[in-house]
């Protein structure tokens, strides 16, 4: 589905990530986690055509994307939710869930897939009517992913879905990225909140400063080296 071999990222001069590999099969989750400055953001802003990649190859179902457009990449399956949902603040719920239903469908197609995307989300339903400016950031993240449902992508890009959100809420979003993958969809997701993010993706690759791939594998891959749980998640206690 996805490869990304010797990424290579800069802002100006300075290289933000360093040679970064990483892969994703189609109906998986993915996450990539590490410390703030990592590079984490900066990978999915590249992969999504947002930054030009400085040097290495991106493929996307078999092809090179590294120079596509951002519209090229979306037209091929790719949706990109950026840190704090990227939701159309200017416009009510309703208005940012029909205008991702123009890239699904037509007619009562797009009608009925607002409809259920309001029928599975029943805040939104609420809130139907109410600017997306207004919403809290559980709110605006749900109305994110309900438009990412409606797009229906091949890949989707996450960043930092649980920023700023209660453990009920965080718990909500990952429910809803498993109902992605039951859909259909790859997930890439980057967050913040490694142990999370590791314990509910199919498999995780952890960089440092520079992109830097320090490890990757399995949620059980990760808990049999405990110098990662030390310095990247924290120590567990021993009855955990």
């Amino acid at each position: 589905m996805l490869s990304v071999e010797g990424l290579v990222v800069a802002y100006g001069d300075i290289p933000v990530v360093r040679g970064l590999s990483l892969h994703a099969d189609a109906g998986e989750i993915v996450s990539l986690v590490g410390p703030n400055g990592a590079g984490k953001s900066t990978t999915l802003l590249a992969l999504a055509g947002v930054l030009p990649v400085r040097a290495g190859d991106v493929r996307f179902m078999g092809e090179s994307i590294a120079t596509c457009s951002p519209e090229a990449r979306v037209r091929k399956g790719m949706f990109l939710i950026p840190e704090g949902g990227g939701v159309f603040g200017g416009l009510t719920v309703a208005e940012n869930l029909r205008l991702a239903s123009l890239a699904h469908g037509n007619g009562n197609g797009r009608a009925s897939a607002v409809e259920r995307a309001l029928e599975r989300f029943g805040k939104l339903r609420e809130l139907a009517q109410r600017p997306a400016r207004l919403l809290s950031g559980g709110e605006r993240q749900q109305l994110a992913i309900a438009r990412a449902m409606i797009v229906q992508p091949k890949l989707l890009l996450l960043d930092e879905p649980s920023l700023g959100l209660a453990p009920r809420l965080v718990d909500r979003v990952f429910e809803l990225l498993d109902e992605l993958r039951d859909g259909g969809t790859t997930v890439l997701v980057v967050e913040q909140n490694a142990l999370r993010a590791v314990e509910a993706a199919d498999r995780s690759y952890l960089v440092r400063s520079g992109g830097e791939l320090v490890f990757s594998g399995t949620a059980a891959d990760f808990e049999r080296h405990a110098d990662l749980h030390a310095s990247y998640f924290g120590v567990r206690d021993a009855h955990d």
